[in-house]
């Protein structure tokens, strides 16, 4: 039997996806298969381009998670492969396309997946005199524009993304990583409005502006300035406002490539409309599948969605006379930025029998609501906590009854907490919408020989998009594995461009002497990795001190100015108040700079000290001058405060000199450099009101000169009493054993591993076998080093004389939204 010719105009997921549908189902002895694509790569996953623009150089490696189907497959499948050629033209009668490098390519089957585009909003400057972008503006949409932001990163000193959706909020992220300051501008009132309601997009502004990116909504941008040289220096507003940058990315939202539909005849509207076998309307053998169609008038972004189409589609040309498409229920569930968040049909209530439950908590970063109507879940938003994703996306597919009360929707009062609701997930659930991987897939992964978590993700794909699944995947692969999962090493790499633990890469940097994150990086023959080198910079700190080489591109904003950068670009400064005692000489000079600096609010913080924030980034030098106090390192992952309570000299429960005692620790151990932030605290009585017990070390007195020390506790996003580590008898005796406890912790626990996940992952007894006992004989070793780190402690506060870089402490802001401060 001859094979028709099938022609696929698309070479991105959607289209790739149906090809590789068709030839599970035998269609290679059906079709003589041709991908015609207009970018000179194989398939690959554009959900990972953050990754790539944040700098994970090891997705984009062969081999890597980027390229779904490399060059290779296609030959090594049958399949003819045009790259770097666009199809320009359709003639339906002739069964013709015609491509930009003059040939036409005949076709009996005809299957369009053009995808999308940037919509580039109608802006002054947007673009130059003859049509192209403006040197310095970017979309953010395909490889070659992540590859040009890559090239700017480093160089340019801020960008503003315009555009606060998922698109916008990972492209700033991304060029976060590279040092640059980023503001997100977007004209709705709130960020991700598409699948989030007002609440959950206020949090989720709260969360990224942690991550020191500045937010503007409510806020249009009218026109991009460029200065002599015809770059881009800036963009103004509605309101007439304007904000200076180098960079500007458009991530304004997405049109469906129609352009070949146009030329062809085919019916389209916002996107070329199919029917329930994806044919084009009025043809016999032309169809269109992906962000190109419009399926009962919906047009479909995210992946899900398209993988539901391609199957379809696969079947129906393989010979399945049944198959069809009705459309998808949206159910996502996402790392934005590093925030999780998950959606699913509507984010309100529309009629007023709605049922409506929600759970706002800000402080903790947590938002959840359902949104149940006629007894079933039509919406569910999940931001922060998404432990309940798998659960309600079951409950949104009709595939688990609702609890009578709706409250359990959101809470784990009798439903299925996330472990249990992985052995309770029905076998068609999707565990990744991002490459549609059903739970029944990753059980026959496992069954059919895969051996590691890695093994079942690199197979299947599952966990390969934004990455936000792979903790449901890791318990669906656990459970059917039976216990017999085999450990994966690269779990215990410090970071991931690097194989090795952190215990190794210590050993190699001191045998070495690397000093530098740029010599780690050349030394072992590693490309520079965006994403490892606050992680390296922090080892290095810890192994060398002040020799360690500071390099400005290795640290985050904070590091570099060493002060807390805000929403509004502006920074925070926190002095240091030993055991959150003070004098009034201190409080006299920090209420002259106050007002010397208009500082906009002064705050006592749960440290007991005062946070001045608003303040200039060029006006920080001279603020610590004129407080003449240490810093507080508020900003960094280090040492941070010690609480303390009022101890024996005033309250009449004091069985311990906190106080005292707080101050001490305070001045011995501070600024020290570690994984995580670390906060202390001593109560003077087990009535605890400095809030040990919840600490990453907490010290309380328990009379007759003994003191508890407590270990691993947390009263944030994650809350646990600490573990008691010992009880020792003198001050001097504490000191000694929390110094160990740091400098272990310092040397042993991950990047970002606050105490509250190392001390249980190390365990109690190891700890105390360890540190008290001394059963390995580390103990000396272990105080040696950490003296070591205390005598190179140097303030930065007073290292301000010379910057250490031309921008260290030059201002992003626009001049219209600076404080005015009088000249002194």
């Amino acid at each position: 039997m001859s094979r028709r010719r099938l022609l696929v105009v698309g070479n991105g997921m959607a289209g790739v996806r149906t090809v590789e549908e068709i030839l599970a189902r035998g269609g290679a002895e059906q079709f003589q298969i041709t991908v015609v694509g207009d970018e000179p790569y194989g398939n690959y996953n554009r959900i990972l381009l953050s990754h790539v623009l944040a700098g994970d150089t090891d997705i984009a490696r062969p081999g890597g998670d980027l390229f779904l189907n490399p060059v290779e497959w296609y030959g090594e499948n049958g399949v003819t492969l045009r790259a770097g050629v666009r199809v320009t033209r359709l003639d339906t009668f002739a069964r013709t396309v015609r491509c930009d490098d003059g040939s036409t390519t005949d076709y009996d089957v005809l299957v369009i997946a053009t995808g999308s585009h940037t919509f580039f909003p109608p802006m002054d400057g947007l673009r130059d005199p003859t049509g192209a972008l403006t040197p310095g503006v970017f979309g953010f949409r395909t490889l070659d524009d992540t590859h040009g932001m890559l090239a700017v990163a480093g160089a340019h000193s801020t960008a503003v993304v315009i555009g606060g959706g998922l698109l916008g909020l990972e492209a700033a992220h991304g060029l976060a990583q590279h040092g640059a300051t980023v503001h997100v501008v977007h004209s709705p009132a709130h960020l991700m409005n598409q699948q989030l309601d007002a609440r959950g997009g206020r949090l989720l502004r709260l969360q990224v502006e942690a991550l020191g990116l500045t937010v503007h909504t409510s806020t249009r941008t009218t026109a991009v300035l460029t200065g002599d040289d015809g770059r881009v220096r800036g963009v103004r507003f509605a309101d007439g406002g304007e904000l200076t940058c180098d960079t500007v990315v458009v991530t304004a939202g997405t049109r469906a490539n129609t352009e070949l539909g146009l030329t062809g005849g085919l019916v389209v509207e916002r996107a070329i409309v199919v029917d329930d076998q994806l044919r084009c309307e009025d043809q016999d053998d032309v169809y269109a599948v992906g962000e190109c169609a419009q399926h009962r008038g919906e047009v479909y972004g995210l992946v899900a969605p398209l993988w539901e189409q391609a199957v379809v589609l696969a079947e129906h040309l393989t010979g399945n006379p049944v198959a069809a498409y009705h459309g998808s229920r949206l159910a996502t569930k996402l790392k934005v930025a590093g925030v999780d968040v998950a959606a699913m049909g509507m984010t309100g209530p529309e009629r007023d029998d709605d049922e409506f439950v929600q759970l706002f908590e800000p402080r903790n970063g947590t938002y959840r609501s359902v949104v149940v109507r006629d007894g079933k879940l039509v919406g569910a938003t999940l931001v922060g906590d998404v432990s309940k994703a798998s659960f309600l996306t079951q409950a949104f597919d009709d595939k688990v009854a609702l609890p009578d009360q709706r409250i359990e929707l959101l809470f784990d009062l009798g439903t299925a907490d996330a472990a249990t609701g992985a052995a309770g997930l029905a076998d068609d659930a999707q565990v990744c919408s991002c490459n549609g991987v059903s739970k029944a897939q990753l059980v026959a992964c496992v069954h059919g020989g895969a051996t590691t978590v890695a093994q079942v993700c690199t197979q299947t794909r599952a966990g390969k998009g934004c990455g936000s699944c792979k903790g449901l995947v890791a318990q669906v692969v656990e459970l059917a594995a039976g216990g017999s999962l085999a450990a994966d090493p690269a779990t215990e790499h410090y970071v991931p461009c690097i194989p090795m633990s952190k215990a190794q890469l210590v050993t190699t940097v001191r045998e070495q002497g690397l000093r530098a994150v740029s010599q780690v990086f050349a030394a072992l023959g590693v490309e520079e990795e965006a994403t490892a080198k606050m992680p390296l910079a922090s080892l290095l700190k810890m192994v060398w001190g002040q020799e360690y080489v500071d390099e400005r591109g290795a640290l985050f904003v904070n590091d570099r100015v060493h002060a807390n950068i805000q929403r509004d670009g502006t920074f925070s400064v926190v002095p240091q108040m030993k055991g959150g005692v003070t004098t009034p000489a201190q409080l006299k000079r920090i209420a002259e700079v106050a007002e010397r600096y208009e500082v906009p609010l002064v705050k006592v913080t749960g440290g007991q000290r005062i946070d001045l924030l608003g303040i200039r980034k060029e006006d920080l030098p001279a603020v610590w001058a004129d407080l003449d106090m240490p810093s507080g390192y508020a900003y960094g992952k280090s040492f941070r405060t010690v609480k303390t309570c009022v101890g024996t000299d005033f309250c009449r429960f004091g069985l311990g000199d906190s106080t005292a005692l707080g101050i001490a620790i305070e001045e011995r151990f501070q600024g020290l450099e570690s994984p995580a932030k670390l906060k202390l605290a001593v109560a003077g009585c087990p009535r605890n009101c400095s809030e040990a017990l919840c600490k990453d070390v907490g010290v309380v007195a328990v009379g007759e000169g003994r003191w508890e020390v407590y270990v691993g506790g947390a009263a944030g996003a994650h809350v646990r009493k600490g573990d008691l580590l010992a009880t020792v008898d003198s001050p001097e005796a504490v000191l000694t054993l929390v110094g160990r406890f740091l400098q272990a912790y310092r040397e042993d626990a991950r990047w970002l591993e606050r105490t509250y996940a190392w001390v249980p992952r190390t365990g109690l007894d190891r700890l105390h076998a360890v540190l008290v006992d001394d059963v390995d004989g580390v103990v000396a070793g272990l105080d040696q080093r950490l003296q070591t780190a205390v005598e190179d402690y140097r303030d930065p506060w007073q290292d301000r004389a010379q910057p250490r870089s031309a921008n260290q402490f030059r201002s992003s802001l626009p001049l219209h939204v600076l404080p005015q401060v009088p000249v002194r």
